[in-house]
């Protein structure tokens, strides 16, 4: 066993670390999760997700307007087919005047009932269209034609005289 290096007395070199063998020891130098610190994320997640649901749902179902707001001025006259966007009974509410094909004028709600996208007048379509979810509601009646809206539009009561269209209260 002479001297050319046959032995094992320091022959061997350690191999140089992979990509793979440097995760296993980042892997194994994390200190395991107890179950206390489990349930203290589960519960910390499963509190943020319903805090936010909640808040959704307190945006989605709430009214803004009374119903017995002042008249508003909409428009000096709407054509056939026309439309014209408004905001009804406060700031924050938007509303849609539509002069019907017929000569009819109605109001509604331009707030979609599903998840409170804008509800936008179609005139080439002559329908109203919610582009969110590909909701639709008959200019008419307010009533859901197609799509996941739950409930007709909300109507707003319009009024016409010498001096114009009027927004004169919501049937919500």
């Amino acid at each position: 066993m002479g001297g050319r290096g046959g032995g094992r007395s320091g022959g061997l070199k350690p191999r140089p670390l992979t990509d793979r063998d440097a995760q296993l020891e980042r892997i194994r130098a994390d200190t395991p999760v107890t179950r206390r610190d489990y349930l203290r994320i589960l519960v910390t997640v499963s509190g943020g997700l319903a805090a936010g649901a909640a808040g959704v749902a307190i945006g989605l179902f709430r009214r803004h307007g009374s119903g017995t707001a002042a008249p508003t001025k909409v428009a000096d006259q709407l054509e056939p087919g026309q439309a014209v966007a408004f905001r009804y009974p406060g700031e924050d509410d938007r509303a849609l005047a539509i002069r019907l094909p017929d000569g009819r004028l109605v109001g509604w709600s331009a707030v979609c009932t599903h998840l409170a996208c804008a509800v936008l007048w179609r005139q080439e379509d002559g329908q109203l269209e919610c582009p969110c979810h590909d909701g639709v509601f008959d200019p008419a009646t307010g009533e859901v034609l197609a799509g996941p809206p739950p409930r007709p539009l909300p109507a707003v009561r319009l009024r016409e005289d010498a001096g114009g269209i009027w927004a004169m209260g919501t049937d919500w």
